[in-house]
């Protein structure tokens, strides 16, 4: 029992270190990765708090190196699904009647650890797994999940501090309740961070939950368990099961304890998942939450009074960094014709000097793709480009899937305005420009607007104020996210909270208070402190 009105530590956005040649940090890192790659980790289940192997192992590897095996994952299948249930059901009670406090400390802990003893551990297994640069595993992994860990404590306070107004004689209270139930997190290979704060959240706010991460990330999810668990996270709160997403979704969907989803992923998939919840709707205990954040087709639209240094700088930043392999990452790109012969250039010149490759080779800007099947798909897109008559390769082109999953950052360019790549996700580093006329601005604003039928992020550039506010209010909801002259990816925790709507998820916004709330389910209580004694009122005299 809390004995105290508790004010939690004001959170600061941690310091995105720089790994510079000669720096402590770059030397410490450097060494993380020599002994981790020099190492093949198991990575088992975790339910109940028990390590579980199921023996039917699958393989992480680096994407830039697929040769080179980091580990051993087990995977469950539904019998592990119905153990992580029951285990979750189990701790559901005492987690919940926790002081909020304690389960802060935790979160509040796994930050502190993430900080310190373990920022090399989860930066290399992000960088080894997922292929990584050492900066933007350092934003991801280090930076953004701490910055979830720290920020949604303070979110939660502020919560628990919405409290109703009381009229004279009685006392009006809001409690603010953890769902009945349990949360099902499913987290996607791309970012180490989303994966942290996914079951986290939920967690927090008192919430048991069943863990699935990307077969793709693992590795680093494997390290995560272990961050959480020496953080002091009572066992079954969160259970990590690995699997298909058929062997552990189907038997957790069909759960009547079914509270809550907490999605990063596909579309399709997030819709097969909304369908078969809406399916089973007359079996669950309650209307299960479905927090989910999808697919993007992110745009860059520049007016004619665009700095273009500004704009192929964005452009190139905002494609290519981590491959294209952002949810907010620009694939679509539309640029006056006044601009186009001076960003032309600026993009071949800097696209082509891009070096890609083994990322413990600090000098590369770029890594692999993730897997086999990303990159199938890119390479599908340049072919189609190079055969295509109302398309061009600028710049790139290239791919190589010997050693690592390579793909060269390339620059489409077409005349139509619904060619395939300006529509469709590809999740990579392929990006399509389409040159207008730079007096069709707001046609051209209308056209990102309807041309996808995603929402996630978009940005603008413009020196032009008119054409600014043009720009936010021609494309108020095609981005859920939205940048003025800067690129449209690297949203900060209690800064830019992000989600986009349409296609592009239910707009949640995690990084904020709002995120929170979906995972909370409140009960006003009323106490009346001199109760009537009559049932007549004045009005019957």
């Amino acid at each position: 029992m809390s004995l105290a009105i508790s004010k939690v530590p004001v959170p600061v956005n941690e310091p995105v270190r720089g790994y510079a040649p000669g720096t402590p940090e770059r030397a410490s890192l450097q060494a993380a990765l020599a002994r981790m790659s020099g190492e093949r980790t198991e990575m088992p289940l975790v339910i109940d708090g028990k390590d579980v192997r199921t023996g039917r192992l699958g393989q992480a590897v680096m994407p830039h190196r697929h040769a080179h095996v980091l580990g051993d994952f087990h995977q469950g299948g539904a019998a592990e699904a119905r153990a992580a249930i029951d285990a979750a059901l189990r701790a559901q009670r005492d987690w919940a009647a926790l002081p909020w406090e304690s389960r802060a400390a935790v979160f509040l802990k796994a930050a502190d650890l993430l900080a310190g003893p373990y920022r090399d551990v989860l930066n290399a297994a992000t960088m080894l797994g997922q292929s990584k640069t050492c900066h933007q595993a350092e934003i991801d992994s280090a930076c953004e999940l701490i910055d979830f860990f720290r920020f949604n404590v303070a979110f939660y306070e502020q919560v628990l501090r919405e409290q109703p107004q009381s009229s004279a004689g009685m006392w009006n209270r809001m409690e603010h309740r953890p769902l009945e139930g349990f949360v099902f997190a499913v987290s996607p290979f791309n970012f180490t961070s989303i994966a942290g704060n996914l079951p986290t959240a939920p967690a927090l706010c008192g919430n048991t939950v069943v863990w699935k991460p990307a077969s793709t990330a693992v590795y680093s999810a494997h390290f995560l368990m272990r961050l959480l668990r020496e953080a002091g996270l009572p066992d079954g709160v969160i259970n990590l099961v690995s699997g298909s997403g058929a062997d552990i979704g189907d038997p957790v969907l069909a759960d009547p304890h079914l509270a809550g989803i907490h999605f990063t992923g596909s579309t399709k998939v997030f819709h097969q998942m909304w369908r078969t919840v809406g399916n089973n709707i007359d079996r669950y205990k309650g209307y299960p939450r479905l927090v989910g954040e999808t697919g993007g087709k992110d745009f860059i639209v520049a007016h004619a009074s665009a700095d273009p240094v500004a704009l192929a700088t964005a452009i190139v930043r905002g494609a290519f960094e981590y491959q294209g392999q952002k949810c907010s990452a620009a694939s679509r790109v539309y640029i006056p014709s006044n601009l186009w012969p001076t960003v032309r250039a600026a993009l071949a010149d800097q696209v082509a000097s891009i070096r890609m490759g083994d990322v413990a080779d600090f000098s590369n800007f770029m890594g692999a793709v993730i897997d086999g099947a990303s990159f199938r798909t890119q390479k599908a897109a340049i072919d189609e480009a190079k055969a295509a008559s109302d398309a061009q390769i600028l710049v790139g082109g290239e791919y190589d899937d010997g050693e690592g999953w390579f793909v060269r950052p390339t620059v489409i360019v077409t005349d139509n305005p619904a060619y395939r790549t300006l529509c469709d996700e590809l999740f990579g580093p392929v990006l399509t420009v389409h040159v207008y006329d730079e007096d069709k601005w707001l046609e051209t604003l209308d056209l990102g607007d309807r041309t996808s039928p995603y929402a996630l992020t978009g940005a603008i550039f413009a020196q032009d104020r008119y054409a600014v506010e043009q720009g936010l209010q021609r494309l108020r909801n095609a981005a859920g996210n939205f940048y003025i002259n800067d690129k449209p990816t690297g949203a900060v925790v209690g800064q830019q909270p992000f989600g986009g709507a349409r296609a592009s998820g239910t707009n949640d916004k995690a990084g904020s208070v709002l995120n929170l709330l979906r995972w909370i389910s409140p009960r006003s209580i009323k106490e009346t402190f001199v109760p009537a004694r009559d049932y007549r009122y004045p009005f019957m005299d």
